[in-house]
């Protein structure tokens, strides 16, 4: 049977709702909040990843749901309509602009779909700056960042955005943090992710694409003073400190001559490596490549092979800024920092000792950690004065830098600027990485190779600057050739 010439007109009569109208508010305003979204992700480098998830599937899935109100509104109106027809009712759900309740209720109706429009712009920008934030990379998935969160609000770059380093900018590494985030989605909805969380080392981007974007390691640096403030593990806490001065150096190009410690990031040299293990901490072979072409290869122990181009890597910053943001403290430094500003009484004997204890305990929650760290310190000092002070801030010491849960601590993320809880740079500098008979030493016997130490002990010794440097005096004595590393751990000291 042919269609009447009203069929267009009654199928058009269909839509004519309000439920389909309200579908057709919210499928624009899907459409809208796409478009803008789509736009700023053009013209923005920051590389969000969270401003995909937004545009390709939050904006999307809000259109789905108005063309289904569409749908809905047109189906029910449909039946009313067919049903009515015979009978000559008017349907109540159609819109008819000859009654003035209709007027009415359509003028709303447009001064609130124009509201609307104007929320979801709104709700668009503010929702792709949140995606932005600290806290929503931070605390999105809970207890799972919770330790990285709050290592990196105590860090050097708590005022860095988490992704102008995890993803910056650029097509290639958004699409690839779009996927990571994924997978990672995947892993927290179905809880196979690992603990403790591993560090991204294979899939950060190199620094020139991340920390060169504000740091700059050819520009001439020189030394820089610095004091380290350390506290024995005696019955007396007595303090010894060490002023000196750190050869940062850097230089090329007309910044000043290439040398000190950011020689390795200079671009007139190139320095590669090989590591036998994940973390990088068993370095078998150097290719050090200088300015006037001369290469040399240095390799450790019977390890004679060439290892694949793919698995060889170019040093850049993060080879010793391991721990850039998400820096969980050892022990000794948590104590000694908070004997320093006097949150830890002094008075206790050999507090620096028993503290170090109570935070290097194994504990298998939060909960059971207080109560064990509380047992220790009060069995240890009962009746002192000071117990319940110092209690206190061992407790949120541990808080701050200790997550059993997640089985996060200082152990299990290395540290490599330095030497002396991790072997840092002895991991190239040692005598078992050999060209020829010639090894990349520093040596380990020379404290004044990468720094000068200008002063060392306490008191009053500590103004008797030496400008030419003196020799490094180890508080308890000979230490035989070992490295800072062989004792130090970070927690209790080995003998």
């Amino acid at each position: 049977m042919n269609p009447s010439p009203n069929a267009p007109f009654k199928r058009a009569l269909n839509f004519k709702n309000w439920i389909s109208l309200a579908g057709f508010i919210v499928a624009a305003g899907s459409i809208f909040s796409f478009m803008f979204l789509w736009a700023m992700s053009l013209m923005s480098d920051s590389g969000n990843q969270y401003l995909g998830i937004l545009t390709w599937i939050v904006a999307p899935m809000f259109l789905i749901i108005g063309l289904i109100l569409v749908f809905i509104g047109w189906y029910l109106n449909r039946r009313r309509v067919a049903k009515m027809a015979a009978d000559g009712a008017f349907p109540l759900l159609t819109i008819d602009l000859s009654r003035p309740r209709d007027r009415r209720n359509l003028g709303l109706f447009i001064a609130g779909g124009f509201v609307f429009m104007l929320m979801s712009a709104f709700g668009s920008y503010q929702t792709y700056h949140y995606s932005e934030s600290v806290e929503f990379c931070g605390t999105l998935c809970h207890s799972v960042m919770s330790p990285e969160f709050e290592a990196y609000k105590r860090g050097e770059h708590a005022r860095v955005a988490c992704v102008a380093c995890h993803v910056g900018g650029g097509p290639e590494f958004y699409v690839m943090a779009k996927l990571n985030g994924a997978r990672q989605l995947y892993s927290l909805a179905f809880d196979k992710f690992n603990r403790p969380i591993p560090t991204p080392i294979h899939n950060l981007r190199p620094a020139q694409d991340t920390c060169e974007q504000c740091h700059w390691p050819e520009r001439f640096t020189g030394n820089l003073e610095r004091r380290y403030d350390h506290v024995l593990s005696d019955d007396d806490n007595t303090p010894y400190s060490i002023r000196l001065l750190l050869k940062v150096g850097g230089g090329g190009f007309d910044q000043g001559p290439v040398e000190g410690i950011h020689w390795h990031m200079s671009k007139d040299n190139k320095v590669e490596y090989f590591a036998t293990d994940d973390k990088r901490q068993d370095i078998a072979w150097v290719k050090v490549t200088l300015q006037d072409g001369t290469v040399r290869v240095y390799r450790k122990g019977d390890f004679s092979e060439t290892p694949d181009a793919k698995s060889v890597r170019v040093m850049d910053c993060v080879d010793c800024h391991t721990r850039p943001a998400h820096n969980f403290q050892a022990p000794n430094d948590l104590v000694e920092n908070s004997l320093r500003l006097g949150r830890i009484s002094p008075e206790l004997p050999a507090i620096k000792r028993v503290a170090v204890e109570a935070l290097s305990a194994e504990y298998k929650t939060t909960d059971e950690a207080m109560e064990g760290i509380d047992r220790h310190l009060r069995t240890t000092y009962e009746g002192h004065p000071d117990v319940r002070k110092t209690t206190a801030e061992v407790q949120s010491l541990y808080k701050g830098n200790f997550f059993p849960e997640m089985l996060v601590n200082w152990r299990a993320y290395p540290n490599n600027v330095g030497h002396k809880d991790w072997n840092g740079c002895f991991r190239c500098h040692n005598d078992e990485l050999l060209f020829g008979k010639q090894t990349l030493t520093i040596t380990q016997n020379d404290c004044n190779s990468c720094h000068t130490i200008l002063a060392q002990g306490r008191g009053e010794q500590l103004s008797m600057l030496a400008p030419e440097g003196v020799e490094f005096i180890h508080p308890e004595g000979d230490t035989l050739g070992l490295l800072c590393a062989d004792c130090h751990s970070g927690g209790i000291q080995s003998p």
